[in-house]
């Protein structure tokens, strides 16, 4: 297992669901520095240290970006396409983890070059389970070209 941190940006409105990624992650013996904000505006900040990221080291680069559709002020899919455009930003994985199953959601996650579709399972122990194998997989077994 890999044992240098990676700093995750997750971008949820929903406390609960950022408190069960949380947990799961920290609980999975994962290296890693989790970032949460709330809204899709604020991950756009975050990434472009603006507002309040915009003091040094407020905002360290994510190794990996874990984003919500459904979000206010600037939802998951236009973040989605900014950091994709983005030749300084576009390396950095994207797992979009969303309770939206529509067969469009996916599709456009996917035009926009999301790295992974997850849906939120409704059932917590299914959640548990999903967050266990995304952090083994995206934080210690997946190999990153930076």
């Amino acid at each position: 297992m890999k044992g240098e941190p990676i700093v995750i940006l997750l971008a949820e409105d929903d406390p609960a669901h950022a408190e069960i990624v949380r947990r799961n992650l920290a609980g999975s013996h994962v290296a890693n520095h989790l970032h949460h904000v709330t809204d899709g505006q604020e991950a756009l900040d975050y990434l472009y240290h603006r507002n309040r990221y915009a003091e040094p080291g407020q905002a360290p680069r994510p190794g990996l970006i874990l984003l919500d559709l459904r979000m206010p002020r600037v939802d998951g899919l236009e973040v989605l396409k900014v950091v994709k455009n983005d030749p300084e930003l576009m390396r950095i994985p994207v797992v979009v983890l969303t309770t939206s199953a529509a067969e469009s959601d996916i599709a456009k996650a996917y035009e926009c070059h999301a790295n992974s579709y997850l849906v939120k399972p409704v059932d917590f122990s299914h959640f548990v389970s999903l967050l266990k194998t995304l952090g083994y997989y995206w934080l210690v077994w997946n190999q990153n070209p930076y």
